[in-house]
């Protein structure tokens, strides 16, 4: 078979009928060889970059062989981190949206216990979660795994680098031995490898080399964030020149709220995600082809087979996962000879993946800055003033007669000059987008201020000759260097179960038997409530607080050790 359709496979009809909505044609080289194994109910080893299409690879075989009588759990997927469990999840709503009976759900720490409590006592046929919190749930015995029949490990390598492959140890310990297990990984380190070996079955091995292409004939750009990012959103759009724009975001909910948003303030916008049903979707596309819509604020997955020209403008609202979605993405503009343009918002600590994707496409991605007020005010003048003369040229006399009559009464009755009246109505018409705006912020650099603020490097050294502003709480976690812990995995752990960003951390700092680190004032009642049941390379560990806004830069020699020993 040349060309090889998901057909071929023998799927059943409510699985291709949900790729048809989403535009999946032929599938990619790792389903061609993932499935029909899949399908046999074979172990499988892959060895793939994020964006090979994986996900699906596994997916939809395991749906295809999922027994819908059985209300128990059959399918379950590990992922290293909350937002890929997320992601993941969705992606299995996506696919199943025509089976009747399916229970699907996410666990990931963050998130209540009750609600997920509630929703496995429905009776979850898949479960989605990260390592930890499966774990957990394993303890408390919530979860029942005894009717398993298929286990996937997703980003194995990833698991590595945050801590959790001994959590993933330990979860295939406890688990039925008798099931199907698939395991994914960009690399093959040994710690991998040795999993593969002792808990797989003569696994059929699949490596898919990426092929990474240079991009022709779009202009790539990226803001560093700072500031809130839904207002920059639409300081680029005022300013930008588009026909059409196509806005990437992580998740549905963002698809919704971002397109809402922008409806307030007259943007003529609209979402497109994997919840929408087949004739709204293909309605909404139907509207962005033919111009009557100008802004999709789309999923990578809804956004699957998009193919309109008149789109000159991308705009990665959430950075992409890897370097091949980064490509798809941007390669949905400049079609049929135009030249297209991108924008991504880079977080700081977004920073590596920036220079990674510079390198494999060889080719420079520019920086562009938050438009200043001098800028927005001329914009937002030309569009007043195009208004006015479009008006102008389909209004009755008679109505503006009317109007004019009203004025003069005003004026008269009022003893208003007439200039002023003129100017305070116009003042009134403006409503959200002020034709007057306040000078930007000083001559300094925002961004310099922002990121002094926010974005300070945190390592095992404290930064000397430096006073960091922000007021910080300091807590002491029971683990240290003897667990053979190591800084990014406490900043990777806070992050996750706290759900909080990175600019609320500040220094740590690892000593024997216990470590030391800063967290925001401002998030204190959060920390307190939410500190227990976290888990840090396969051991439960506790914040205690023992210092309330400490700056420690006041003292650069500040000694820990000393003081808490």
């Amino acid at each position: 078979m040349t060309n090889i359709t998901f057909s071929n496979f023998g799927l059943n009809k409510f699985l291709l009928k949900a790729l048809h909505d989403i535009g999946y044609l032929n599938p990619s080289p790792i389903q061609k060889k993932c499935i029909p194994h899949l399908l046999l109910k074979k172990d499988v080893l892959g060895i793939a970059q994020t964006g090979s299409g994986k996900t699906a690879a596994f997916i939809l075989p395991l749906l295809n062989n999922i027994n819908l009588s059985v209300k128990k759990t059959q399918i379950l997927i590990l992922t290293p981190t909350r937002e890929l469990a997320i992601q993941v999840s969705e992606t299995v709503s996506l696919f199943s949206k025509y089976i009747k009976g399916i229970n699907i759900l996410a666990l990931y720490g963050g998130q209540s216990y009750q609600i997920q409590l509630k929703n496995l006592r429905l009776g979850t046929q898949i479960i989605i979660a990260t390592p930890g919190r499966l774990l957990d749930h394993i303890k408390r015995k919530t979860v029942n795994l005894s009717q398993l029949t298929s286990l996937v490990i997703d980003e194995a390598d990833e698991m590595l680098r945050m801590g959790f492959i001994e959590d993933v140890e330990k979860i295939l310990i406890t688990i039925p031995k008798h099931h199907q297990t698939s395991l994914f990984s960009a690399t093959m380190p040994q710690k991998i490898k040795n999993i593969t070996k002792n808990f797989m079955i003569h696994p059929y091995e699949i490596i898919i080399k990426t092929n990474i292409k240079t991009i022709p004939d779009i202009k790539q750009t990226y803001w560093f964030i700072y500031g809130n990012k839904i207002e920059a959103l639409m300081k680029f759009l005022e300013t930008e020149n588009y026909d059409a724009v196509l806005i990437f975001v992580k998740t549905k909910t963002s698809t919704i709220e971002i397109a809402d948003i922008l409806k307030q303030y007259d943007y003529n916008s609209a979402a497109l995600n994997g919840d929408m049903n087949q004739r709204n979707r293909e309605q909404t596309l139907e509207r962005f082809r033919n111009g009557n819509l100008d802004i999709l604020i789309a999923t990578d997955i809804a956004a699957r087979g998009l193919d309109v020209d008149r789109i000159n403008l991308v705009i990665n609202y959430d950075i992409p996962m890897d370097i091949e979605s980064y490509i798809h993405r941007i390669g949905r503009t400049g079609r049929a000879g135009r030249q297209g343009k991108s924008l991504t918002f880079i977080e700081y600590r977004e920073k590596r993946f920036l220079k990674n994707i510079q390198f494999k496409i060889k080719c420079n991605i520019n920086e562009v800055f938050l438009p200043n007020s001098n800028l927005l005010c001329q914009k937002r003048l030309e569009k007043f003033i195009f208004k006015i003369k479009k008006e102008i040229n389909f209004i009755k006399k008679k109505d503006l007669i009317q109007y004019q009559n009203i004025i003069s009464t005003i004026i008269t009755k009022n003893k208003i000059d007439q200039e002023i009246l003129i100017a305070i109505l116009l003042k009134l018409s403006q409503f959200k987008k002020p034709l007057v705006l306040p000078p930007d912020p000083t001559k300094t650099s925002i961004r310099k201020i922002f990121y002094k603020k926010n974005f300070i490097v945190k390592n095992k050294y404290f930064q000397k000759h430096k006073k960091y502003s922000n007021k910080m709480d300091v807590y002491r976690i029971n683990i240290g260097k003897k667990d053979k812990i190591e800084i990014r995995h406490i900043v990777g752990a806070t992050i996750n179960e706290f759900q909080i960003d990175s600019k609320d951390i500040g220094n740590i700092k690892l000593f024997s038997d216990y470590s030391i680190i800063e967290l925001s004032s401002l998030r204190r009642k959060k920390f307190l409530q939410n500190s227990k049941n976290i888990r840090i390379i396969n051991k439960n560990i506790n914040f205690e607080l023992i210092n309330k806004s400490k700056k420690f830069y006041k003292n650069t020699k500040f000694n820990f050790k000393n003081k808490y020993k």
